[in-house]
């Protein structure tokens, strides 16, 4: 995972775009990350890590690297997308490539604004949807099925397998809900890998509120609470952020942000809160690099050993790869070199199975 992946979707008006222009004018101030277009709807955030700051100057080296997150502005999705309506099917390819989905839904009145559906509801939103989401995937279920019962007419055991699965599938998106609510097996789970579905992706709920409610909206918006409820159904997490307050941090250089956050009673931006989020509902962590040419952060998944996070760094590494020395980031800090922390017995020399923790500094010996 070189990039981490996050689809942005929601109904036109509900600050979409107003969230995302603000993500990707922050990807766009960060000196070493400077926020690249790859396409007019893809901006490239770094993730934020004082670690690194630590590391570059303990090491004074040439430069620093973060991890960072894709954020993909997701066109406005309506209702009749399935079949094509509004921006349609090119919103559904785009969709199947992300490891995530935020969804903005809108916690607001404002009379200035309208909202397509002509009322602030975001349960209702989020149904709709939900529904689009739910009717693409039962047309992908329909194609494989169509494969597979063929197959498994012919007596081919796996494909009989398979189509039970997909008959399950079928029936849970019918009733509406999505995919990832059906009970499957872990090799169910590597079956359905490749179909892609939308409804199996691990979802975040995004609710915009109004600049005055971005400190108490939590606690006090009546939408918010409503959102929460839904989301502990689905397993969902929940990120509350003022699209409006993030576009006003993302034209302040970093001091000034956070003066301004201050101020509103924030502890952190919007951003941030959604990248700690998107960490979170992904099972990711990150482990250092650290030296006088570089220091680097490296987004992995929980639970991977030592030779595939050597993986992460170049395949020639992950191939010969011997062992790793490792210090965990507070011993090093604390004894203020990797020198230091060798002659205290912190350095650890690990082997094939090591699982790998957050903020392992790490150095992969190999040979190829």
């Amino acid at each position: 995972m070189s990039n981490l992946e996050v689809g942005i979707v929601g109904l036109p008006n509900v600050g979409k775009s107003t969230l995302f222009n603000a993500i990707t004018k922050a990807g766009a101030e960060a000196a070493n990350y400077p926020f690249c277009t790859i396409e007019p709807n893809v901006g490239v955030v770094e993730v934020p890590d004082q670690r690194l700051k630590v590391l570059h100057e303990m090491y004074n080296s040439k430069k620093t690297t973060p991890a960072s997150i894709r954020f993909v502005d997701i066109a406005g999705l309506v209702k009749g997308a399935a079949q094509g309506e509004g921006l349609g099917n090119k919103f559904l390819s785009h969709i199947r490539q992300v490891d995530a989905v935020a969804h903005v839904v809108r916690c607001f009145q404002d009379k200035n604004i309208t909202h397509v559906e002509g009322s602030i509801d975001p349960i209702r939103d989020i149904d709709i949807i939900n529904t689009e989401l739910c009717l693409a995937d039962m047309e992908t279920v329909e194609k494989r099925l169509d494969k597979v019962t063929r197959a498994a007419k012919s007596g081919a055991k796996e494909a009989k397998i398979e189509e039970e699965m997909l008959k399950k599938i079928y029936e849970i998106l019918s009733d509406g809900k999505p995919a990832r609510h059906a009970e499957i097996t872990d090799d169910e789970v590597v079956m359905l890998k490749e179909l892609n579905l939308l409804t199996m992706k691990p979802t975040l709920f995004i609710a915009n509120v109004a600049e005055d409610e971005a400190a108490t909206a939590d606690q006090e918006n009546a939408y918010v609470q409503k959102v929460k409820e839904y989301a502990a159904g689905e397993k969902a997490g929940v990120v509350v952020i003022s699209a409006k307050v993030e576009s006003e941090i993302a034209e302040l250089d970093a001091d000034e942000a956070k003066e301004f956050l201050k101020e509103m009673g924030l502890d952190e931006s919007g951003l941030d809160k959604l990248i700690k989020a998107a960490f979170k509902l992904l099972g990711l962590l990150t482990f250092l690099t650290a030296g006088p040419d570089e220091c680097r952060a490296w987004t992995i998944t929980k639970g991977m050993k030592a030779p595939q996070a050597a993986g992460k760094i170049h395949t020639d590494i992950e191939r010969g790869f011997i062992r790793a020395e490792i210090v965990t980031y507070d011993d090093l800090v604390a004894a203020g070199s990797t020198a230091a922390a060798k002659e205290k017995g912190q350095v650890r020399l690990e082997g094939k199975d090591y699982i790998m923790q957050d903020g392992d500094v790490t150095y992969f010996r190999f040979n190829v």
